[in-house]
């Protein structure tokens, strides 16, 4: 089934390819055979749905989990049921690819005001003074 991110962004089944494997920790027996573990990989390079400053910035968010070939892999092991880890990693997806929708406001420069820097200076004149007067009573 397809995934809505946004009222513009819906990703295909093809884009998105579900692996199942053994979870690791806890659980007894459940977790030798039982394959709760979900590996969840979006072609987000390929993707025809997302457009180009949206991948750049995902790619930047995803960090480590961003692969050679332009995937997106997640990878959730929290619970023992595979339907909760299988919607908790499409959660994740639809969050780190909305995050990337965000364009991030540019930041202005400003200068600080004549005051601000005249009173910096002076604090530091009166401090390199405080350190001055310190010490031994050598002659200066």
């Amino acid at each position: 089934m397809p995934l809505t991110v946004t009222d513009q962004i819906t990703l295909a089944d093809w884009e998105l390819t579900e692996q199942f494997v053994r979870s690791s920790g806890p659980g007894g027996q459940n977790v030798n055979k039982v394959s709760t573990a979900v590996e969840l990989r979006f072609e987000a390079a390929r993707s025809p749905n997302l457009p180009e400053p949206v991948k750049n910035r995902l790619r930047r968010l995803a960090g480590r989990r961003w692969t050679k070939e332009g995937a997106v892999v997640i990878q959730v092991e929290e619970t023992r049921s595979q339907a909760r880890n299988r919607e908790i990693a499409r959660d994740r997806l639809a969050e780190l690819i909305l995050k990337a929708t965000e364009k991030p406001k540019r930041r202005i420069k400003t200068k600080p005001t004549k005051g601000s820097v005249e009173r910096r200076i002076k604090a530091k004149k009166e401090r390199s003074e405080v350190k001055k007067l310190r010490g031994s009573s050598r002659e200066y």
